[in-house]
C-alpha cells in the first residue's frame, strides 16, 4: 500500500477542517511549556512529539507565539519584523501564513583554524481550511562551511547531520544541500488525528530517545493518533532510505526500506504514566525481487512481533518501554528501555553474549529550579550494548539515511548529559554538557557501535561488553545566548560557543567553535556527537 494512496484517502475523507498552526518538534521551544506540561495537576501525554491539534499542549505552544508588543501605532515594517507573519491571510473559515526563514551564521573553528559560515534561505507556508484540516510546508536552500569534525562526518557519511546528502561530496570544503518538510493534518474530533507528512517523530520525555528520535533526516509517513480518556495510541507507517547498499540507480534512487511503529501511552494518574512501544523494519526488496509495503503490518491494533514471526521472522522487530513519574510539583523522573534481541539463558549466563542487545535511559527534569521562574533543567543517562539496533544488513537496521533512528551514537556507548535553560522576556540562555564513553572499531571487525555495519562482522559471540573496541572518551559543552525578535517565526539573534573533545590512545580531536548569527525556524539539528 503506497503513501500516495493514503493521501487520497485522507483528502477524500474531508478537506474542509482544522487548526491554523503547526508545531514541529523543537526541543528548545517545547522546554518553554515545561511548567504546564509537567505540572503535577496536568494530564498531558508528554512523550509524543510533535504535538498535534488534539493534544492539550497545542494551546500552550500557541500561546508562545503571542509574545508581541503593542503594535497598534507601529509601522508595517516594525510589525512584520517583531510581531507578525510576513504574509497573513485571515478569512475566518480559512487562514494562511507565509514567512521567510533566514539562518545566517558566521563563526570560527579555532582548533581547526577554519572560518565557518552558514547561508540558509528558507520559507514556511502554513494554515487551515475550516476547523479540522491544517497544512504546513517549509523548504531550505543551504550552503555552509562547517568545523572540521562536522566536515569529517559529512565526508564519511555523505549526509549533513539531520538533513540530506551533500550535493558535491567530499571533494569540496563548502557543503551544499536542500531540505524540505510537509505536513497535512486532519483532526475530526478529540479522539482522532490523522497526519500525512515528510517529517520526523520523537517518542520520550528526555533529550535523547532510545525508542524513536529526530536525529535522522525527514521521511514520508502516515500517522494516526487515537485518544481515549487517559490513553493515547500512536500508529506510524513510514518509508526509509538506505545510502550504503548497492545498487543505486537513477531510475529508483537509493534503496528503500519500510517501518511501522506502535506506541501506547497510558496516564495511570496525573503523576504516573507508562508507555509501550513496538516497531518492525523491513527491506523493500532483496537482490532477487521486490517485496514493497507488507500489508500484514497495516492493521493498527495487532502485535507486530507476532506478525513478524508469522512472516518467517525476516525483519527487524524491537520492543520498548517508556515511563515517567512526577516526584514533586516541579520535578519529574523518566526512563526508557528498548529490547532488540534477548536470549534469557545467555543473558543470565553473564558471558557477554553478542545478541543480548538492549538500550536504556534514566533521567530527571524540572522547571522553576531554585524558585526561579522559567529556569528549566534536565539530567539524563543513556546506554546501549554493542550491536543494538544493527542487523545482518543495513537495509534492516534501525537507521535511515546513514543516521540512527534512536541515539546519534548508535550503540556500544554510555552517556551522561545535562541541559539548563533560562528565559526572561525575550532573552534566553541555554547551556548543555555531555560526557560519554564508547568503543570505536580498531580492526576490520565491528565493535558494535556502527549500526550500519552487519552484526555478522563481529569479533566473537561471547565476551562483548559496552565500550569494547577502541575505548574513546567524549566531552561536549554548548552554550547559547539569544534575543527573540519575532515569536511567530522564532527569529532571533544568537551567539554560541561549542567545545568538543574526542580522545583515545590513537588520537585526540578537539574543537572550539564560536558562532554568531540571525536564526529562524522550528527544528532540531544535532551537533553533539
Amino acid at each position: 500500500m503506497r503513501l500516495s494512496f493514503l493521501l487520497l484517502i485522507l483528502l477524500a475523507t474531508n478537506c474542509v477542517y482544522s487548526q491554523s498552526k503547526a508545531y514541529l518538534y523543537d526541543n528548545q521551544l517545547y522546554q518553554k511549556i515545561n511548567s504546564k506540561a509537567y505540572n503535577v495537576d496536568s494530564n498531558f501525554h508528554t512523550s509524543i512529539y510533535p504535538v498535534m491539534p488534539n493534544d492539550g499542549r497545542f494551546k500552550l505552544l500557541d500561546s508562545l507565539s503571542r509574545l508581541t508588543t503593542d503594535s497598534t501605532h507601529q509601522s508595517w515594517v516594525h510589525r512584520k519584523l517583531f510581531s507578525e507573519h510576513l504574509i497573513q491571510i485571515e478569512k475566518g473559515d480559512y487562514n494562511v501564513y507565509i514567512d521567510f526563514l533566514p539562518d545566517f551564521q558566521v563563526g570560527k573553528d579555532f582548533s581547526g583554524k577554519t572560518n565557518t559560515w552558514l547561508n540558509t534561505r528558507g520559507f514556511q507556508i502554513q494554515g487551515n481550511i475550516g476547523k479540522k484540516f491544517s497544512f504546513y510546508t517549509s523548504a531550505y536552500e543551504n550552503q555552509s562551511r562547517f568545523p572540521n569534525y562536522l566536515t569529517s562526518f559529512i565526508n564519511r557519511s555523505g549526509v549533513v547531520p539531520g538533513q540530506v546528502n551533500d550535493k558535491f561530496g567530499p571533494t569540496r570544503g563548502t557543503k551544499d544541500w536542500a531540505y524540505a518538510t510537509a505536513l497535512l493534518n486532519y483532526t475530526p474530533n478529540k479522539y482522532f488525528s490523522f497526519t500525512l507528512g515528510q517529517d520526523k517523530n520523537f517518542i520520550g520525555d528526555g533529550y535523547r530517545s532510545m525508542l524513536l528520535s529526530d536525529v535522522a533526516t525527514n521521511y514520508p509517513f502516515f500517522k494516526i493518533e487515537t485518544t481515549l480518556g487517559n490513553v493515547k495510541y500512536v500508529n506510524i507507517w513510514a518509508q526509509m532510505q538506505d545510502l550504503t547498499v548497492s545498487p543505486f540507480s537513477y531510475d529508483n534512487g537509493f534503496r528503500k526500506k519500510w517501518g511501522v511503529f506502535h506506541y501506547l501511552d497510558w496516564n495511570v494518574n496525573t503523576r504516573f504514566s507508562v508507555g509501550f512501544f513496538e516497531s518492525v523494519i523491513w527491506q523493500n526488496g532483496d537482490d532477487f525481487g521486490k517485496r514493497g509495503f507488507d500489508v500484514s503490518y497495516i492493521t493498527p491494533i495487532i502485535f507486530l512481533r507476532t506478525v513478524e514471526g508469522y512472516n518467517g521472522s525476516p525483519d527487524n522487530a524491537l520492543l520498548g518501554f517508556n515511563g515517567k513519574y512526577k516526584i514533586a510539583k516541579n520535578l519529574t523522573t523518566y526512563g526508557q528501555f528498548m529490547l532488540d534481541e534477548f536470549t534469557a539463558k545467555e543473558f543470565f549466563g553473564g558471558k557477554g553474549y553478542w545478541a543480548n542487545k538492549f538500550g536504556a535511559q534514566l533521567g530527571v527534569r524540572g522547571f522553576n529550579a531554585f524558585k526561579l521562574k522559567n529556569l528549566n533543567f534536565l539530567a539524563e543517562f543513556n546506554t546501549a550494548r554493542p550491536f543494538t539496533y544493527s542487523q545482518r544488513s543495513s537495509l534492516l537496521n534501525y537507521g535511515h539515511y546513514n543516521q540512527p533512528l534512536a541515539h546519534p551514537f548508535g550503540a556500544n556507548f554510555r552517556e551522561f548529559l545535562s541541559i539548563w535553560d533560562y528565559s526572561f522576556k525575550r532573552w534566553q540562555l541555554r547551556i548543555q554538557g555531555n560526557i560519554a564513553t564508547y568503543g570505536l572499531d580498531n580492526s576490520e571487525k565491528s565493535s558494535g557501535k556502527d549500526i550500519f555495519k552487519s552484526y555478522n562482522d563481529r569479533t566473537g559471540n561471547y565476551g562483548n561488553t559496552t565500550g569494547q573496541g577502541l575505548k574513546t572518551y567524549f566531552s561536549y559543552l554548548d552554550s547559547r545566548f539569544s534575543y527573540l525578535i519575532n515569536s511567530k517565526t522564532n527569529l532571533r539573534i544568537e551567539a554560541g560557543t561549542i567545545y568538543r573533545k574526542e580522545s583515545n590512545v590513537l588520537s585526540v580531536d578537539k574543537t572550539t567553535w564560536v558562532t554568531f548569527g540571525l536564526r529562524s525556524s522550528f527544528r532540531n539539528i544535532y551537533s553533539d556527537f
